[in-house]
Parts: structure tokens; sequence; C-alpha cells
């Protein structure tokens, strides 16, 4: 059983690699008969190459400071873009604002879109904090996951708890969707305030080894500290589509002043162009967000299942069950599809793109996980 947290020592899988002996490398050419070689002996440390797809440890902390990283970098962009809609949505209504210094040329510094921009970088910043402070929750709530207590689900509960003394971490709240699809996420700020949440259909679809797996993977999440990256990700997607719909509704607006339109000229019809190739970018930029949670972060999930369990046979089982029965219910969005253990709205194989794929393809996670070292 695995001992408190160390921060400064993570736990690890490493290899255990068989080597053959000096006998059996080089056996010298002659007629004399070759005597058999002796059996393999177990090496002390690696010293062959583990296979490409082997995932051999789990660094927490590596991981850890990498989702810290991006996270920040996230917020970055999410400030930058915001201010970036915001100047242009400011200046497009201040060059259509009939003022004839303006008109003459698109091609001016603007003081609304300065102001605009300075105050959409406001909001994000607000919207930011927010998500950090309530992003589980908000998911939990969108998921319709309800709260479940240990006489309501003493099997759900048992592993969950068997997972948390396996990680070393506070066991997380535990949550049910009451639908019928196969799936589960796990999401919280940190460790100390985190939650599980897995789907009815898959309490009584999985035993209890898969199961394990499928909480084992969840933990790996909040144990690498993913969850806040895909909750920060998922609220980011909201607040995009919130811009684009901002967007879209000052088209109205500026369409309402066809009189100041002949003013502007070309440069009015300009203004109308950009409007329109940024109403349209913005639910772009909103799913490349989305997607840039790394195809990485699953593998890296599945490998810390395997290091909590002991065991990737119910691991490979569940992903193969849940494949199968992937389809999309109640309470999974556009905006929290990466967050599934499996992707609810759509499949990828194995040739989907990597900038487009939420999640590797299962066949894929399934071989890793059969070529893991142990």
């Amino acid at each position: 059983m695995a001992g408190p947290w160390d921060k400064d020592n993570p736990p690890r899988v490493v290899p255990r690699v068989l080597v053959p002996s000096s006998a059996a490398m080089g056996a010298v050419a002659s007629d004399a008969p070759v005597e058999p070689a002796p059996p393999a002996v177990e090496a002390a440390s690696p010293v062959a190459a583990p296979p490409v797809n082997a995932i051999v440890h789990t660094d927490f902390l590596t991981a850890q400071r990498a989702n810290r990283r991006a996270t920040l970098m996230l917020l970055a962009i999410l400030t930058l873009v915001a201010g970036l809609f915001g100047y242009v949505i400011g200046w497009a209504l201040e060059a259509w604002s009939g003022d004839n210094n303006y008109n003459s040329t698109i091609f001016f510094l603007s003081g609304f879109g300065i102001l605009a921009a300075v105050v959409l970088m406001g909001i994000s910043v607000v919207w930011s904090g927010i998500s950090l402070a309530f992003g589980d929750k908000m998911i939990l709530s969108v998921a319709g996951a309800k709260e479940v207590t240990q006489e309501q689900e003493p099997v759900l509960h048992n592993v969950v708890e068997e997972m948390a003394i396996a990680s070393g971490m506070p066991k997380p709240r535990v949550f049910v969707m009451e639908v019928d699809a196969l799936n589960a996420f796990a999401t919280g700020m940190s460790p100390k305030h985190s939650a599980i949440a897995v789907t009815r259909g898959l309490l009584n679809t999985l035993n209890r080894e898969e199961l394990q797996g499928v909480v084992g993977h969840e933990m790996g999440h909040v144990a690498n500290a993913d969850t806040r990256y895909m909750a920060v990700v998922g609220v980011t997607v909201g607040l995009i589509a919130l811009v684009s719909q901002v967007i879209l509704r000052s088209l109205r607006f500026v369409g309402s002043g066809s009189s100041r339109s002949k003013k502007g000229g070309g440069g009015a019809i300009v203004l109308v162009i950009v409007l329109v190739v940024v109403a349209i970018l913005a639910p772009i930029a909103a799913k490349l967000v989305q997607l840039a949670v790394s195809r990485q972060r699953e593998y890296l999930a599945d490998a810390t299942s395997v290091q909590f369990t002991r065991n990737p046979a119910g691991l490979i089982s569940a992903l193969g069950k849940l494949d199968a029965a992937a389809a999309p219910f109640h309470g999974a969005t556009e905006a929290t599809q990466h967050l599934f253990i499996v992707n609810p709205m759509r499949s990828f194989g194995e040739k989907a793109s990597a900038l487009m794929a939420t999640h590797p393809a299962t066949a894929l996670r399934i071989d890793r996980l059969r070529h893991l070292g142990l």
C-alpha cells in the first residue's frame, strides 16, 4: 500500500527488464556442440529501451508543473484574445458611428476600441478567477451530477477510497450522473477539493476490477493536476462563445445603421467584413482552446491508473466497453466533452488529427496499456 504523498519522491513505476546472460549473448561459431544457454537473469536496473509505445513511469511533479504552466498560459491567451475581440468591436462601432473624421479611412486608433478592449480584458480576468474558484462546481452542475453517500453507493465509495489510499491523496467527493451511458470524469482545483463523477450505466455495467481501472484513471487526472487545467478550458470555451454572440449582436446593430454606411463607403463595407470574420473565428478559437488539452494527458492518466491498481487488465477491459457504448447523453456538452474518460460526442480513430481530437483513439490507448512496463 502506498504511503503518504511525498512530493520530493513521487511514486513511479520502474520497468523490470529481463536481459540474457553473457553466455547467451555471444556464442562463438565452432564445430563443438553448443551447450544450451542458461536461463535469463533479472537485471538490477534497466539496460534495454522499453517498447516504443510503453509508458514506463509517471512523474507526478513534472506533470503538475507542466499543467500549472499550461493553465497560466491559457489564462494569458484568453485575456489577450478577449482584448483583441473587444478592440475590434469598439473600433467597428466607432467607425460606424457617423463621425466624419473616421469615415474617410478605416485605419485609425480607436479610443472606444481601447476602452472596449480594457473592459473585456477585465471581464476575462474576473471570469478566469471564477473558473479557478468555482469551475468544478459549474461543471458538476452542467453534467447533472449528484453527490452520493457511502450508504447509497458502498461499492463505488469503497473503490474511490482504495484509489485514494493507493495514490496517497485525500478521498475525492463521489458523484453519480443518472444516465444509461458509460462514462466518468474528475474535476477539482486541488486534490483536497476534487470530485469523481460516474454514470449510472457505468456502475451497472462494469465489474469491480474495471471500475477500479476507471476510478484510477480519474484519480490520475487529480494527481497530475489535470483537473484544474481542464476545468479552466471548459469555462473558457463558454466565455469565447459568449464573445462570439456579442459580435453577432453587434452586427445587427451595425446593420441597422444603413444610412451611415453610405457615408463610410468602402470603409464601412470593410468594417462589416472584419466583424463577420471575427464572428466566424470566435467559435473556431473556442474549439482550438478546447482541443489544446493534449492527448498525452489521457495516456498519462491511463499509466497512472495502472500504477495505482497494479493491474492493466481492468482498465483495458473497461476502455473496450466504454468505447463500444460511447454516445451523447444529457449533461455532456461541447464545452465539457474533453473532461470524460472517452469522448461522449464523437469517436476518434487511430488516424484522427491530434489537432482536432480531444482523446487518443481507444485502440492506441489499449495498445499502450498492453505494452506498459511494470
